[in-house]
């Protein structure tokens, strides 16, 4: 049995619903329980699923500095994995922690805090319950400024340039990734952006960000977009804009899956 997860090698073939190919076609998301919930960049509840599969066991901890509306915090207590979500937003965290409280597992901690993920003192939380380190790291950052997810001047989706979302974004790693156990894995959750006449390859920028960190690069997932609201019924108009010009429509997004080993 692999020391990073639960899977029980004698019987691999058990295991259907975990992938292990870099190509994922999911063209429906899990809305079981309160996970039916809208919130603009909320990913889908499988790719926790399958990351948490692969790279964590019960009763690991699992963090998670842009929680969002909780949706890995949900699926790690569905999952018995503890986790720590962080995100700027106070409105969002409520509404995060009713959702985690309505399907609520005593026998496994599922906080979510108001912080900047950037400086927030990560050290102070994990001592409260008695750890110095965590199993599992998954970002899912803004895709730059595609969505402005709220005013304040820390979110990282409010700023002006690259350069200042590139730096925003290595200060949330930096400030994460030091509490990430030795040989234990992270991963970044990632699609690109169209602006200004060309293509921004946001995935691979933030790629190079994780490995500047020191974290050793393992895979390289792409995933399928499915229909989104933006985009919903609006097929044929998406296709015309397209042969219309010079561009393909965006239907892929990255899952890079990265060790710690220093």
């Amino acid at each position: 049995m692999p020391k990073f997860n639960d899977i029980n090698l004698a019987q691999w073939k058990d295991y259907s619903d975990i992938y292990t190919d870099s190509l994922w076609i999911i063209n429906r998301r899990d809305n079981s329980g309160v996970l039916d919930y809208k919130y603009h960049g909320n990913f889908i509840p499988q790719i926790p699923f399958q990351l948490f599969s692969r790279y964590t066991k019960k009763g690991d901890w699992v963090l998670d500095p842009f929680v969002g509306s909780g949706t890995s915090s949900i699926i790690a207590q569905r999952m018995k994995r503890n986790s720590i979500g962080i995100d700027l937003q106070e409105s969002v965290v409520k509404k995060a922690e009713e959702r985690l409280e309505l399907e609520k597992d005593n026998d496994i901690t599922s906080k979510v805090i108001v912080g900047d993920s950037k400086t927030i003192n990560i050290n102070l939380i994990l001592n409260e319950y008695g750890i110095s380190k965590v199993q599992f790291v998954i970002l899912h950052p803004p895709y730059w400024d595609i969505i402005k997810f709220s005013d304040s001047k820390e979110d990282i989706s409010n700023c002006k340039t690259l350069d200042d979302f590139i730096l925003s974004f290595d200060k949330v790693v930096k400030n994460t990734i030091q509490y990430l156990e030795k040989n234990r894995y992270c991963a970044l959750v990632i699609g690109d952006k169209y602006s200004n006449s060309q293509l921004i390859p946001l995935g691979f920028i933030c790629l190079n960000v994780m490995q500047e960190n020191g974290l050793l690069l393992k895979a390289i997932i792409t995933k399928n977009i499915g229909e989104t609201e933006g985009k919903a019924n609006n097929h044929s108009i998406w296709r015309y804009r397209a042969l219309a010009s010079d561009y393909y429509v965006f239907k892929h997004e990255y899952i890079m899956i990265f060790k710690k080993t220093k």
